[in-house]
């Protein structure tokens, strides 16, 4: 019979080292994919296709949904080895790979100067983008929830969402000066610059990530030889209801790509808001985030996950409409005002508990595959979603009302998968997901 090895004798907990490598972590990840969705709002419609106008800003924004096209088959691959080899070295390799496609996005020709291969080879980085961020959060939530203390998992894993705020705070704050600079440099360089930044942060975040040990749940579990042959076998033969309600609950993120990509071209389009505002905007709401997201965790640790999660859902579509309309109003505090509502107060509540709430649905042996399969694959909802919706009229006058009720319905679905789950916030870390990972007799 084989010895149990005790998980607080593998390795200590270290959650605050393991939220604060989260956090930069996320922060990279957030940097790199606003900057991006920033530039495709605002800049690659001028630089990488033949047409500036409507049609070209389609286009634009459908490349930003190519990074999830690709989310789904890194999070195969990244979950198998993050469930066989470990959660920290799987992390390393999506820091890497981020920051390499970032800083050669940067490097990319114009349409002018290769045609048709600018817009392919901009669709290929984003694909790469696309396949280190499969794996980069449900990687971090799972590190940090496997270190954190049973009564406080929500509030450490929420650090792994704050730190998209931080990374989108950073890069609006990068590329802000960008838009105000002379045309024929702003569409040279200067949108270059924010781009090859991103090897700053990820030069930081390297050297904090790598001093940070495996978590104790899985270092217990390689010790006592209990990892998982085929973690997405196991995953889908005791946890698939598990991994439905995960995409459904993810379509929420949504809200977020409709936030800070959809409404900066709605506003500047439609409500004839300056670009830079509405950057600002988006700083404004992210910036209060920072403080309410931990907070919303503290919270789901007292009252659970469910209707902290519910709540966010519901109350950043009931102010989405109020929101976009504010950008014809031309009260630039109204609009302030509502772009903290809309994500501090409502948004933020569902991004800071989805961590943890979606985490501890599975077991220590297909957590990582479980997170990254079932929020990738709910995660194609949010990339997709400034692309439809402007196909569908978002972007002409009056176009709120088809914003607002798409964030309306993947609210709703949202929040009705996440009232058919279990509440886990009184179970101990060790027995999550174990009545459903057994096998019956």
């Amino acid at each position: 019979m084989t010895e149990t090895v005790p998980a607080d004798k593998v390795h200590t907990k270290t959650p605050k080292k393991a939220a604060a490598a989260s956090f930069m972590g996320s922060a990279v990840e957030y940097y790199d994919f606003f900057i991006f969705g920033s530039a495709a709002a605002l800049i690659f419609p001028y630089v990488f296709f033949p047409d500036s106008g409507t049609q070209a800003s389609i286009m634009s924004l459908a490349t930003f949904g190519f990074a999830y096209v690709a989310r789904p088959v890194g999070a195969v691959v990244l979950g198998h080895f993050g469930d066989r080899v470990g959660r920290q070295k799987v992390l390393m390799f999506t820091l890497v790979l981020m920051g390499a496609s970032t800083f050669l996005i940067g490097c990319l020709p114009s349409f002018d100067v290769i045609g048709w291969w600018a817009p392919a080879l901009l669709v290929l980085c984003r694909l790469m983008q696309g396949l280190s961020a499969a794996g980069e959060q449900a990687g971090a939530s799972s590190l940090t929830l496997e270190h954190a203390p049973d009564n406080r998992r929500s509030f450490f894993t929420s650090w792994t969402l704050t730190g998209t705020q931080g990374g989108q705070i950073l890069a609006a704050l990068v590329f802000i000066p960008v838009l105000a600079l002379p045309d024929e440099i702003k569409y040279g360089i200067g949108w270059r610059i924010p781009f090859w930044l991103s090897a700053v942060v990820v030069v930081v975040t390297y050297f904090i990530r790598r001093s940070l040990h495996e978590t104790p749940t899985f270092a217990a579990a390689k010790a006592n030889n209990e990892i998982s042959r085929l973690p997405v076998g196991d995953l889908l033969a005791h946890h698939w209801r598990d991994v439905l309600r995960v995409i459904c609950c993810a379509f929420i993120a949504a809200v977020s790509t409709v936030y800070g990509t959809l409404a900066i071209k709605y506003g500047t389009e439609v409500g004839d808001v300056d670009a830079s505002i509405t950057l600002w905007l988006v700083v404004a709401g992210n910036v209060v985030a920072l403080g309410t997201q931990p907070l919303f965790g503290m919270l789901a640790d007292r009252i659970g996950r469910k209707p902290v999660f519910i709540y966010g859902a519901l109350s950043s579509a009931a102010v989405m409409p109020f929101y976009l309309l504010s950008m014809e109003s031309g009260n630039t505090l109204l609009q302030f005002a509502l772009s903290v509502a809309v994500f501090s107060c409502g948004y933020a509540a569902a991004n800071a508990v989805w961590p943890s709430f979606y985490a501890e649905m599975f077991s220590a042996k297909v957590r990582f595959s479980g997170l990254a399969i079932g929020t990738q694959l709910g995660f194609l909802m949010a990339g997709f979603a400034p692309s439809i919706v402007a196909a569908l009229g978002g972007l002409e006058p009056g176009g709120w009302v088809v914003i607002s009720l798409f964030t309306a319905a993947i609210s709703i679905i949202a929040s009705v998968s996440a009232l058919t789950a279990k509440e886990t916030y009184r179970t101990p870390t060790a027995e999550l997901g174990m009545a459903r990972s057994t096998p019956k007799a």
